[in-house]
């Protein structure tokens, strides 16, 4: 017969329970969970990183900004979708930032924005010399976490002669490539088509070199 009391009975149990499910899910789980996707899905797993001669240069999955010094977007490069995603306390910080990832937090019919919108139409249609009726809403609206690497094929579409005319060369042939790097929808039925603007500005400098001096 157990001579422990009761108590000290019910604390051993619960001792024994702890240890149980610490063994089974903050050790067992996490290691067998870690084998498989290092082993299945081994490139989404440490974060679905890029490389580009020979060095990382970023993530498929968050978005980087293409800008000078002063946060002029480069003409060569296509350009993502704007960010909200910004350490305001940092000068030379334009967006894509993983560490403030962001939303505006402001509605369709808040003034803020509405103003914000038409002045981002303005901007891109004098930057791609397009009418503002043609300029998708990705264009000019950040994503809900503001590190969206991606963009809709309409607005690649639209820095075509941009990006050509910045590297000399071929607008048909700049197109073509970005045709190449066409997304469609999820499993056929999910999202929408789309573009990643990091692994095309890769293979863009692969294909269409910057001309000396720039």
């Amino acid at each position: 017969m157990n001579r422990l009391p009761s108590l000290v009975r019910q604390l051993l149990a619960a001792l024994r329970g702890l240890l149980l499910f610490t063994a089974v899910c903050g050790i067992i789980y996490p290691v067998v969970m870690f084998g498989v996707a290092q082993a299945a899905f081994h490139n989404q797993a440490n974060g679905s990183m890029v490389s580009y001669k020979g060095h990382v240069v970023g993530s498929s999955l968050l978005c980087q900004e293409f800008v000078d010094a002063k946060g002029n977007p480069l003409p060569q490069w296509f350009q993502p979708r704007p960010s909200d995603a910004v350490n305001a306390e940092v000068k030379t910080d334009y967006g894509c930032d993983p560490l403030f990832s962001a939303a505006s937090n402001l509605g369709p019919n808040n003034q803020v924005l509405v103003n914000l919108i038409k002045e981002r139409q303005k901007q891109y249609a004098a930057f791609n010399h397009v009418k503002i009726s043609q300029i998708p809403p990705d264009a000019v609206t950040a994503s809900g976490s503001g590190l969206d690497p991606d963009i809709s094929p309409q607005n690649a579409y639209l820095q075509v002669n941009r990006v050509a005319a910045a590297r000399h060369a071929s607008p048909s042939a700049v197109r073509a490539l970005v045709s190449k790097f066409v997304q469609g929808r999820n499993l056929g039925i999910l999202g929408e088509p789309r573009v990643d603007v990091l692994t095309l500005n890769i293979a863009l400098a692969q294909q269409f070199p910057l001309p000396a001096g720039q």
